[in-house]
């Protein structure tokens, strides 16, 4: 029923996608939906870093969506407006990486994958780094988990429990950020927040517990991650916004759900 490309597709959207929704859940309770945004803006400049030094594209990716993510989570601890801080961050590295690709000398590498995904290209290779680097994630994201959400939601409690606070937003910024940088040849840094937020948003009106509504954002993005493949083979259509458009229709059922138990 389905080529290889399709099946590699599937597989590298599902490994996301078991990441992206419980780490969304953070993402929605503490109002960092721009995070997303901002941290994968930066990552066209760490394209343009990785073509300019010869080292893999994934890992220039990697480098400068992880120094992202450490200098808005000090910027946003010293008192400065995080929104804003996103703000300039998200659209400023976005500009600044689209100018230094288009400065690079020679072959300069393919803007609109970078942009909207580019999934059906990825290779094996590609398909085990995603899963195994979202095992990474969802393994430390369950370590963590406890002291995550009590720094959330009790910041008061967490420092009574002798934990520190901004050590875990720290953690989490982290987690936030691989995970970004994984996503990139999936939807693309234009709609990898998508990712994020709308599984977590979707399953929010479902959910009684922290944990229940991580288990259910991350079923409903796996569930995207096979229907928008299926849709994209079926309809012609680009497979990253694909997915999105799945998890569009899913946050609309819940939504009207919502409304109607109301």
């Amino acid at each position: 029923m389905f080529d290889d490309f399709i099946v590699r597709a599937i597989l590298a959207a599902v490994a996301i996608a078991a990441a992206a929704g419980p780490l969304g859940c953070f993402v929605v309770w503490r109002r960092m939906a721009y995070f997303g945004d901002a941290t994968a803006h930066a990552a066209i400049l760490g394209v343009a870093l990785a073509v300019v030094s010869g080292i893999p594209i994934l890992l220039g990716i990697l480098v400068i969506t992880v120094l992202t993510a450490l200098l808005v989570s000090q910027l946003s601890h010293r008192g400065q407006g995080a929104d804003t801080v996103l703000g300039v961050i998200a659209h400023g590295s976005l500009a600044i990486g689209l100018v230094a690709v288009s400065l690079l000398p020679g072959r300069r590498p393919d803007l609109m994958g970078y942009l909207f995904g580019d999934i059906l290209a990825i290779d094996q290779t590609d398909v085990a780094f995603i899963a195994l680097g979202a095992f990474a994630v969802l393994v430390l994201l369950i370590w963590r988990w406890r002291r995550l959400v009590t720094a959330t939601f009790s910041p008061d409690l967490s420092h009574a429990a002798g934990e520190n606070p901004k050590t875990e937003s720290l953690i989490l910024a982290l987690l936030l950020a691989v995970t970004i940088a994984l996503s990139i040849k999936v939807v693309g840094v234009l709609l990898i927040a998508s990712m994020l937020v709308i599984p977590a948003a979707a399953a929010r009106p479902f959910a009684k517990t922290p944990e229940g509504m991580a288990q259910i954002a991350a079923a409903l993005g796996i569930s995207a991650g096979v229907g928008g493949p299926w849709a994209a083979l079926q309809f012609d259509t680009p497979v990253g916004p694909s997915i999105v458009v799945v998890l569009v229709v899913m946050y609309t059922i819940s939504s009207l759900r919502s409304l109607v138990r109301c």
